[in-house]
C-alpha cells in the first residue's frame, strides 16, 4: 500500500478515505439517538415512522460524508510519510493511519468555515456547505432567511468536524507514549491555523496601499501559519512524533515542511488567479474578487506604474468583479513581473526543501516519498 515512488497513490488515498468513512459510520448511532429522542412520556417511534427531527439531522450526516469525500488527502499523507521518514514503513500501524486521517476532518472543517467567510459558493466543483444548507432550508419551505440559515448551519458543521477530528485521534488506539509525544504538535497546528486565519481576515480588511516590506511580511506571516505549518510541517512532525523521531530528523522535517508549505501556498495563489476553474473546482478569480492580500498582490502593486496601480486597486476586491475585470487584473499581474517572481520563489523553496531532506538522517523510503510529495506540491494544477 505504501509506495514511496507514488506517495499520493490511489491506494494510500483510499486507505485514508476508508478510515474517515469508518469513523463517520460509528457516529451514526449518536446522530440517530439525538434525532429520535423523545421524553419518557411520549409514544415511542417505530423504524417505519422516523421523526421529523431525524430528517433534519440527516442533512448534517449527509453533508459530513459529502464534504469529507475526495480531496487530495495531502495532510494525512504527509503525516504517514513523516512517520515512515522517522522509523520506516513498519511504523505505520492501523492506529497511525487513523490518527493521520483525522487531519482531513480538521482540514474540511477549515474549508467549510473559509467558504462562509469568503462567501465562496463552490468547493471541489460542488455547492459549498453553506449553499447546500441554504437549499435545504428553501426546500423545506421554512421561515426566515435561507442565507442566514445556510451560514449558521455551515459554521456548526465546521465546528462538529473539528470536534470529531480530535475524537478520531483519541479513539485511534495509539500507545500512550506516542500520543503524549504527538498531541503538542496537533495542538500547535490547530492554534496556528486559526490565528493565521485571523491574520488573513485582518489583512483583507486593510487598504492595499502601504510599505512593500510591511505588506510582504504580513503576507508571509499568514502563509507560514495558515498554510505552511498547517499543510505540511505540522502533519509531518505529527507523524514523526508518533514514530519517536530523533531531534535531527524533526529539525530536517521542520525545515523541509516550512519551505514546501510556503511553495504550496504560492502555487495556490497563482492558481487562484490563473487556474482553470474546471480543474480547481472553484470559481476563477475568487481570490481577486475577495481581495486576498497575497505575496503575489504585494509584489504586483510595487511593480506597477502609478496609473496601472490605480486601475488595479479599482478592480481588486470588488464583489461584482466580472470576467473582463478578472482578465484585466491577471494581465496586470503578469505584466508587472510578479507572476514570474512567485514562480522563482516556488522553485527556490522547492530546492531548499530537497537540500534539507537529502542531508537528513531519514529512512530511504521516507526520503523518496518526500521528494515526490515536494514535486506534487509545487507542480499541481488544482
Amino acid at each position: 500500500m505504501l509506495d514511496p515512488s507514488d506517495p499520493l497513490s490511489q491506494s494510500t488515498q483510499a486507505r485514508i478515505g476508508t478510515e474517515i468513512a469508518s469513523f463517520l459510520a460509528s457516529k451514526d448511532r449518536a446522530i440517530d439517538a439525538i434525532a429520535q429522542w423523545r421524553p419518557d412520556s411520549a409514544p415511542s417511534q417505530t423504524a417505519t415512522q422516523p421523526s421529523p427531527e431525524f430528517a433534519e439531522l440527516a442533512v448534517v450526516r449527509d453533508l459530513v460524508r459529502s464534504t469529507t469525500a475526495g480531496g487530495k488527502r495531502l495532510r494525512p499523507a504527509f503525516a504517514v510519510w513523516g512517520c515512515v521518514a522517522a522509523s520506516g514503513v513498519a511504523a505505520v500501524t492501523p492506529a497511525v493511519w487513523t490518527a493521520a486521517a483525522s487531519l482531513d476532518l480538521l482540514h474540511v472543517s477549515a474549508l467549510v468555515h473559509d467558504d462562509v467567510m469568503d462567501s465562496s459558493d463552490l468547493r471541489r466543483g460542488k455547492p459549498a456547505a453553506h449553499k447546500q444548507f441554504e437549499t435545504f432550508h428553501a426546500r423545506q419551505g421554512w421561515s426566515g432567511d435561507a442565507m442566514v440559515f445556510g451560514r449558521a448551519g455551515a459554521i456548526l458543521l465546521g465546528d462538529l468536524l473539528v470536534l470529531w477530528s480530535a475524537e478520531m485521534v483519541d479513539r485511534a488506539g495509539l500507545p500512550a507514549e506516542a500520543l503524549n509525544r504527538a498531541l503538542p504538535v496537533l495542538h500547535a497546528m490547530r492554534t496556528e491555523v486559526t490565528l493565521g486565519q485571523v491574520l488573513d481576515v485582518m489583512a483583507q480588511s486593510q487598504p492595499p496601499a502601504g510599505d512593500l516590506g510591511d505588506r510582504v511580511m504580513a503576507a508571509q506571516r499568514v502563509v507560514e501559519h495558515k498554510s505552511a505549518k498547517y499543510t505540511v510541517q505540522r502533519p509531518l512532525l505529527f507523524g514523526a512524533a508518533l514514530a519517536g523521531a530523533s531531534v535531527e530528523v524533526e529539525a530536517a522535517l521542520a525545515t523541509y515542511g516550512s519551505a514546501i508549505g510556503r511553495a504550496f501556498q504560492y502555487r495556490d495563489d497563482l492558481l487562484g488567479v490563473f487556474g482553470d476553474e474546471a480543474v480547481t473546482g472553484k470559481p476563477a478569480g475568487d481570490d481577486l474578487r475577495e481581495g486576498k492580500r497575497t505575496l503575489l498582490v504585494a509584489h504586483t502593486r510595487e511593480r506597477l506604474s502609478t496609473s496601472d496601480r490605480g486601475r488595479f486597486d479599482t478592480l481588486f476586491g470588488r464583489p461584482d468583479l466580472d470576467g473582463a475585470g478578472r482578465i484585466e487584473l491577471a494581465e496586470l499581474i503578469t505584466a508587472s513581473g510578479a507572476r514570474a517572481d512567485v514562480e522563482t520563489m516556488i522553485n527556490s523553496l522547492h530546492d531548499s526543501a530537497i537540500a534539507a531532506i537529502s542531508a537528513a538522517p531519514v529512512t530511504d523510503h521516507g526520503r523518496i516519498a518526500l521528494v515526490g510529495l515536494a514535486r506534487a506540491a509545487v507542480e499541481r494544477t488544482f
